[in-house]
């Protein structure tokens, strides 16, 4: 049982230290710059509060990553990462007059832990490999996040100006981010240019995309598309959206390629980690969409007890509302998003993939859930299974995830 209670409130430059002891009196406190030198000085004014090896001083603060929390980490005590919300909530505890401070924010923190420590759950004691994963998998999916925002300005602007391009390419397989729409589009941003392409010249563009089969066909369709009538804009407005288009196609195309180089990073970490195998073996589950569940729910066997706090940090484990005669079910709200929208690329890619899978989905759906709540749901008896097969160290066993009916098995 901890004796002593350390809250930091982060800022940019400067972070704000309280610790108080076991009635809350503040037994030492003070400011630290952000660097090697401030992590110094907040060691020592733990060491001179009470820390010790064997009796480490838990630290509160308002955030899960940056240098000051690896530093903390590797210090083998227990951080706190504290949603900004939840604080606020407790200042409301001490003060409604709405005063706010750094250094009262600190002691908050501080007070936090004191009375609700069992409420809040430390940082997980995940591998290197694995929040190296995780650095990954979300720079890759923040990536194609952006790919996606850019890809809806590009096609946007497309059908303000240049209709031709949209159906040369948002048929195919990719649509706009394929290699062969970004390098025709940047040599020809407009219609005018377009329809100037020969065959030879699309052949060339084709193959310095990248393409190696169908060119000759492939730059037949794209001539004829191109030299087909279409709407145009006056030739002044065409050739400023054709300027744009251009500025758009740069950020769209190194977005594309950093996607595809992080992509090709998190595959190569996942497949090192020993929980590929056990991840890798679940139905739907290719490699990237596993690097992005290991890389949300880590490798730390004691973070979650059972599977009940798995399903609900990922948001598949439906909520009660109950007050009164009224009882309301409904989808979780609060969750961790990026491993939510793991979730939903598993679910529908396990239903081609696990015929139990299929037959689990079309009972819910003949229950009365609409289609995404009965995705959801078998993704949240994929994560059941997931934390068994982890706490476990086996691979995933359709019949035994998945058992037939009575008339199947016969």
């Amino acid at each position: 049982m901890a004796t002593l209670f350390c809250g930091i409130d982060w800022g940019e430059s400067r972070h704000d230290v309280a610790i108080i002891n076991p009635e809350g009196a503040v037994v030492s406190r003070g400011k630290i710059t952000a660097d090697a030198a401030g992590f110094a000085q907040l060691l020592d004014l733990l060491a001179e509060a009470g820390d010790t090896a064997d009796h480490q001083i838990p630290v509160a603060i308002e955030t899960d990553r940056g240098l000051l929390v690896a530093a903390l980490r590797s210090t083998g005590r227990d951080v706190y990462p504290l949603n900004p919300l939840a604080a606020s909530r407790y200042r409301a505890r001490h003060q409604v007059a709405g005063a706010k401070s750094d250094a009262t924010d600190a002691v908050l923190l501080a007070n936090i832990l004191r009375t609700d420590a069992a409420a809040h759950r430390p940082l997980p004691a995940d591998t290197e490999l694995a929040q190296a994963i995780r650095v990954l998998a979300r720079a890759q999916q923040d990536a194609v996040w952006g790919r996606q925002r850019l890809g809806n300005q590009i096609r946007n602007l497309l059908k303000d100006f240049h209709p031709a391009a949209l159906d040369a390419f948002t048929p195919l397989a990719g649509g706009l981010s394929r290699p062969e729409a970004r390098t025709i589009l940047a040599a020809a941003p407009t219609p005018a240019k377009a329809a100037k392409l020969t065959r030879t010249k699309l052949r060339a563009l084709l193959a310095k995309a990248g393409r190696s089969r169908g060119i000759n066909e492939e730059a037949d369709r794209l001539h004829a598309i191109f030299r087909s009538e279409h709407l145009r804009q006056p030739t002044v407005v065409e050739d400023a959206m054709g300027i744009q288009l251009a500025a758009l196609l740069v950020q769209f195309d190194a977005t594309c390629r950093a996607s595809d180089d992080l992509e090709a990073a998190a595959r190569d970490h996942f497949e090192q980690h020993p929980d590929a195998t056990v991840i890798g073996s679940f139905p739907g589950m290719g490699t990237l969409v596993g690097a992005r569940v290991l890389a949300e729910i880590g490798d730390d066997r004691e973070r979650f007890a059972d599977a009940r706090g798995l399903k609900a940090f990922a948001g598949s484990a439906p909520v009660t509302r109950s007050s009164g005669k009224k009882t309301v079910i409904t989808y979780r709200r609060i969750k961790n998003n990026r491993l939510a929208a793991a979730g939903s690329i598993w679910a529908l890619s396990a239903l081609k993939a696990s015929p139990g899978a299929m037959r689990h989905y079309q009972a819910r759906r003949e229950h009365g859930d609409w289609n995404r709540q009965a995705q959801r749901h078998l993704f949240n008896k994929f994560l059941g299974q997931l934390h068994h097969c982890l706490q476990t160290g086996t691979s995933y066993n359709e019949s035994h995830a998945f058992p037939p009916p009575l008339n199947l098995a016969a």
